[in-house]
């Protein structure tokens, strides 16, 4: 199933308290495949090394329920912002957006949440 078309995230401001270091997501993109959704997610975070970077970002329904989860498997020091995909994700057809959350090394889930509007998928 090719689309001719990408959704951009809105930015829907902190919906958890933030840490002292929270990573940016600067953008995500969810896109249809053969499996369900590829969606890519664009990071910013003050990355220092394996102490403190970037690990991770998932995607969520309103209620919480996690669909996904993209594992960052090394620092970003010098590539800033960077972007990470994750294919197959099993979107329901009655959802009509999806939340993205990410996730650093010390401070762990938190920071902003995006949401991620998808078109009906019926």
């Amino acid at each position: 199933m090719n689309l001719p078309f990408t959704l951009t995230a809105v930015i829907l401001g902190c919906a958890t308290p933030a840490s002292a270091d929270p990573a940016e997501i600067v953008d995500a993109v969810a896109r249809p495949d053969a499996s369900g959704w590829t969606i890519s997610v664009t990071i910013r975070h003050a990355d220092t090394g394996w102490e403190d970077f970037a690990d991770g970002w998932r995607v969520e329904l309103a209620d919480g329920t996690i669909l996904a989860t993209r594992k960052i498997r090394h620092p970003h020091v010098v590539e800033q912002p960077f972007t990470r995909s994750e294919m197959g994700i099993a979107i329901p057809p009655d959802a009509g957006s999806v939340r993205i959350r990410a996730r650093t090394s010390p401070e762990g889930w938190g920071g902003q949440t995006v949401e991620l509007r998808i078109p009906d998928h019926s």
